[in-house]
């Protein structure tokens, strides 16, 4: 199945949207897990962390989502293919990792890191809201990197698909004008 220049068109548009967004949302939970960790103030801890799971909870699954399941249909629906070169395999792959770090590690950190702070008590591990903004973060930038150079060629599967010859397409039949 081929995406119509349309549709792909949208898609990509869709997916870089979402993609930007979602390695921008990750720099601001980056930024409010720096203010939290570094700031002598209980208000200002309670204010980032609580900032980072209103983030965490409404926006960054959404975004996430909405990124994998563009890039899936624009791998599927165009010649990149989803295992035919390994920068896309691979942004796959990370994708997905990243979305299940996200709904395991990252939103669970961000919430413990409320409830302490909610309780009135320090902010219990700087881990809690650093580590997962920095992975992700990292991810992101490699992934963006990749998606503009391109590298590593064809995996084993998209060197079978080239090697393997194609029918001919059916000659165009012209159709006589009728009046």
């Amino acid at each position: 199945m081929k995406l119509i220049r349309p549709a792909r068109r949208a898609s990509l548009v869709v997916h870089v949207t979402a993609s930007a967004g979602w390695l921008g949302l990750t720099l601001g939970l980056l930024a409010l897990g720096i203010t939290a960790t570094t700031t002598g103030s209980a208000v200002t801890v309670e204010a980032s962390v609580r900032t980072m799971k209103l983030f965490a909870d409404w926006l960054l699954l959404p975004l996430a989502f909405l990124t994998l399941l563009s890039g899936l249909l624009l791998s599927l629906g165009t010649q990149w293919g989803l295992a035919r070169h390994r920068w896309v395999w691979t942004k796959f792959w990370l994708t997905l990792a990243t979305t299940t770090a996200t709904v395991f590690a990252l939103r669970p950190g961000v919430d413990s890191a409320v409830a302490a702070v909610a309780a009135g008590g320090p902010l219990p591990d700087a881990g809690d809201v650093l580590f997962g903004p920095i992975v992700s973060l990292s991810a992101y930038v490699f992934m963006t990197v990749i998606s503009v150079l391109k590298p590593w060629g064809l995996t084993r599967r998209g060197r079978r698909l080239r090697a393997t010859p194609r029918p001919a397409p059916a000659p165009a039949r012209l159709e006589s004008s009728r009046r």
